[in-house]
């Protein structure tokens, strides 16, 4: 029996949102206040999408951007996680879901030689224009009222567990690690036995405190952790049972 761990991208993996480290490639490093004061909520993709089209018009390329992304720290004690995932894959099965994007994902994972431990990554996809802009699009379409317009990770895990079940593959235990608001409905769907791992003092921590205040806890247990290390000693515990 093997253990589907979910991850979280911006905020759990790295310790930065890779959407906003991409301004560092701006003239100046910062956006002008118009196109920041773009953003309409639930609507995010389509606002790195003109930051995007920004970026490009002030000639910003592929390369600089790739370089830049790749300067993002990791999470403490992620590499190390990671790591010992990598070791024990015939006991850990490994998703990302993320609103990030594939481009972003792909250069941070493989320069940092990381990209084998994970068996499947959900996220915007993104590709560069023939003209050389980074162009993004929804990763899905959905009917969830309460996550963002382009992605529910629900949906997603959902769909993926389905999937897994089609080829004979079930889990023993799921393990959500995640930060942020739209890892909620991912967290309500999962089961008794399933953990959901909020990291410490964000919003996904807060939010299930919430729900356990006005007596609709979550099904799952939870267990928040401050660096990835709170993560590996639990995964540890988990394959000695």
């Amino acid at each position: 029996m093997k253990f589907l761990l979910v991850f979280d991208f911006d905020h759990t993996i790295i310790d930065e949102n890779s959407d906003t480290w991409i301004v560092k490639c701006a003239p100046e490093r910062k956006l002008p206040n118009g196109l920041r004061n773009s953003y309409q909520p639930g609507h995010w993709t389509e606002y790195m999408g003109r930051v995007f089209v920004y970026l490009g018009d002030n000639g910003v390329k592929e390369e600089e951007m790739k370089r830049t992304m790749t300067t993002i720290p990791f999470t403490a004690g992620m590499i190390d996680l990671l790591g010992f995932i990598g070791e024990n894959k015939e006991l850990f099965d490994c998703i990302i879901v993320s609103d990030s994007n594939t481009v972003f994902i792909d250069w941070i994972l493989k320069a940092a030689d990381l990209h084998k431990v994970f068996d499947e990554v959900f996220t915007n996809p993104a590709a560069f224009s023939n003209t050389g802009y980074l162009t993004v699009q929804h990763f899905h379409a959905h009917h969830c009222a309460k996550c963002p317009k382009n992605l529910c990770k629900r949906k997603v895990l959902k769909e993926f567990l389905d999937k897994q079940l089609e080829r004979g593959v079930s889990y023993t235990q799921i393990v959500y690690i995640g930060d942020g608001g739209n890892d909620l409905c991912p967290v309500t769907f999962l089961k008794m036995n399933d953990i959901a791992m909020p990291r410490q003092g964000y919003t996904l921590e807060k939010k299930i405190s919430q729900l356990a205040q006005s007596l609709s806890p979550v099904q799952c247990s939870v267990l928040a952790w401050s660096s990835a290390t709170d993560i590996m000693s639990y995964l540890k515990l988990l394959i000695k049972e």
